[in-house]
């Protein structure tokens, strides 16, 4: 297992703590690899995370957004003694999963299907950052002054 410390750029980098707290989450979620996702673009504005929750009912899994963090959590009921395994190869442990979320990328629908949890999210920008054309108005041309002579 490799950790590594982060303290020193916590020390050297001031009004960077946003970044360096991204970082340190990158490198402790990757150390964990349940359950597997994908992340697929699916528009220029649209994107699908999908997650492998075989095994999970719909009512076992939490979905929420909070200040650009997608939080997925999996939280299986308590098995009460009654099954008794030979062999144990499905993973029904808990989990939680996060996701940074860019500005104003919102969460639209979930769904769950062949044991694949599926997310969709897309970035809506607000009108006053989207790019909008400006028309150029030309003056009329006005005819050249004589002196001494006044326009009508």
């Amino acid at each position: 297992m490799r950790t590594i410390d982060f303290s020193p750029l916590y020390r050297s980098v001031v009004g960077f703590d946003r970044l360096a707290t991204l970082l340190e989450t990158a490198t402790a979620d990757s150390a964990n690899g349940y359950p597997p996702y994908n992340i697929e673009r699916t528009d220029e504005n649209a994107y699908r995370v999908e997650l492998a929750v075989a095994g999970f009912k719909p009512e076992e899994l939490t979905i929420e957004v909070k200040e650009n963090l997608l939080t997925v959590q999996g939280r299986k009921a308590a098995n009460d003694g009654q099954r008794r395994f030979l062999h144990r190869g499905l993973a029904e442990r808990d989990f939680e999963r996060r996701f940074q979320l860019a500005d104003y990328v919102v969460v639209t629908e979930a769904r769950i299907s062949d044991g694949l949890l599926s997310i969709d999210l897309r970035r809506e920008l607000p009108e006053a950052l989207k790019p909008r054309r400006i028309d150029i108005v030309t003056a009329p041309a006005q005819a050249p002054l004589i002196e001494g002579e006044k326009a009508a």
